[in-house]
């Protein structure tokens, strides 16, 4: 599957992202029409991220995100209560989407070499199609309180674990060559986040998703199996 491809099919634009958070959040949002609160959601979603970029999270105030959403104070708390629920409602949504998303790529792969193959381009395309919401949590995560760590560590080491349950799995039914599970998904998602937090680095380079995640791939089977190649991905 190309990158295209799972643009197309694949519900992660910046509205299917608040229409996610506000269904997950409808008790604490005042706004009743549904088009209204979606629109405003998303006025706060790219203005949070923008001006986190800019000055941190923890440094950005309600004032501030008024100013950069062009909403007024009143219109943001019709949408939330603080900067806490606020956090809670963004990074709760892009953990729930990219979770199942993620899963939903594998899950009806049967040969463990497609199955590693299609959860490590879904979690590539993924980090491209929602870049901005990957970028801000790794880089807000040493900054936030107990719990926000946490739980970015937990999401963190859900996706390792898929990976590795998945090499496991490739190891007991001999696909794999008894590759190091836990050791090869860290290094893994250490190459996914070298794609979202220097892509800039890759765009000097020419280098396009598909292109990162077929390397990817190759890389990865090749050390769990010694191959050269990729099992039968879902969709490809």
């Amino acid at each position: 599957m190309s990158f295209a491809r799972f643009k197309r099919e694949a519900a992660i634009s910046r509205q299917d992202i608040c229409r996610e958070m506000l269904a997950s959040h409808r008790a604490a949002i005042k706004i009743q029409k549904e088009e209204v609160a979606i629109r405003n959601l998303e006025r706060i979603y790219d203005a949070t991220l923008r001006v986190s970029n800019q000055k941190g999270f923890q440094a950005m105030t309600m004032r501030d995100l008024s100013r950069a959403s062009g909403l007024s104070m009143g219109a943001l708390y019709d949408h939330l209560a603080s900067k806490e629920e606020l956090l809670e409602m963004i990074q709760s949504t892009g953990r729930r989407l990219t979770s199942r998303i993620l899963k939903e790529s594998y899950a009806s792969v049967e040969d463990p070499g497609g199955k590693l193959a299609a959860a490590i381009r879904t979690h590539l395309y993924l980090s491209e199609a929602m870049q901005p919401w990957f970028f801000f949590s790794y880089m807000e995560a040493r900054h936030l309180g107990d719990k926000e760590k946490q739980l970015a560590k937990q999401s963190e080491q859900r996706t390792e674990r898929v990976f590795a349950g998945i090499i496991r799995q490739g190891n007991k039914q001999g696909a794999f060559n008894e590759a190091d599970p836990n050791l090869t998904a860290a290094v893994i998602k250490a190459m996914v986040q070298d794609w979202y937090l220097k892509r800039w680095k890759y765009a000097k380079r020419r280098i396009s998703v598909d292109r990162y995640a077929d390397f990817v791939i190759k890389a990865t089977l090749g050390c769990c199996a010694g191959i050269n190649g990729a099992g039968k991905e879902a969709g490809a």
